[in-house]
Formats: C-alpha cells, sequence, structure tokens
C-alpha cells in the first residue's frame, strides 16, 4: 500500500506558475513509476506527465507542449509537477499516481484543485 497525498493547488491569474507536489508514503518510493492526471467537471481524466523510477524517463499529455515538468526527488519520497504558462483550461482537480511493475497506476492520491482565472 502507498499514501499519496498531494499539495500546492490554488487559484492563479493566465499565464501564472503553480508547483504541485506529491507525498508518497507506505512503501519503498524508487519501485514506482509516477505520474499525474487530471480531471475537469463534466470530462474524463486525462494523463498528464509521467516519470520512470530513476527519473531518467518522462513522459507527457500532448496538451502539455513544453508547458509542465514532472520530476522526482526519491530521497524525500516526492514528485513534482511545475506547471508554467497556465491557461484557464488547465483548471481541474490534480491527483499523483503510483504505478508498480510497469504503468498501470494503482495507487492514487485525494486531489489538489488548480483553478486558473482568465
Amino acid at each position: 500500500q502507498v499514501q499519496l497525498v498531494e499539495s500546492g493547488g490554488g487559484l492563479v491569474q493566465a499565464g501564472d506558475s503553480l508547483r504541485l507536489s506529491c507525498a508518497a508514503a507506505g512503501r519503498t518510493f524508487n519501485n514506482f513509476n509516477m505520474g499525474w492526471f487530471r480531471q475537469a467537471p463534466g470530462k474524463e481524466r486525462e494523463f498528464v506527465a509521467g516519470i520512470s523510477r530513476s527519473g531518467e524517463r518522462t513522459y507527457y499529455g500532448d496538451f502539455v507542449k513544453g508547458r509542465f515538468i514532472i520530476s522526482r526527488d526519491n530521497a524525500k519520497n516526492t514528485e513534482f509537477l511545475q506547471m508554467n504558462s497556465l491557461k484557464p483550461e488547465d483548471t481541474a482537480v490534480y491527483y499523483c499516481a503510483a504505478a508498480e511493475g510497469g504503468w498501470s497506476y494503482k495507487y492514487w492520491g485525494q486531489g489538489t484543485q488548480v483553478t486558473v482565472s482568465s
């Protein structure tokens, strides 16, 4: 079992930046590939970014277009999502997720709200 707790969400204006954090506890953090997803009202949950156990490989959803950066600090059991040039359409609840032995995400955080005003 892995417990994931997101933080760093909030209300910002278009063009601003936010840094989300996800603190993990319960299992060895570097055994897990990690990811970020988001869900906007009335929409399905979508993939934002993923990072391999060592941090060497990263993956992004098509909509990111260089605006977001995923990273992790295995010594601190934490992953991050740096979001720049935020747009109103980035408004959503952002979820941290952990995948063990592949990229099937099994563990999820409770989510953190990001609201971008125009």
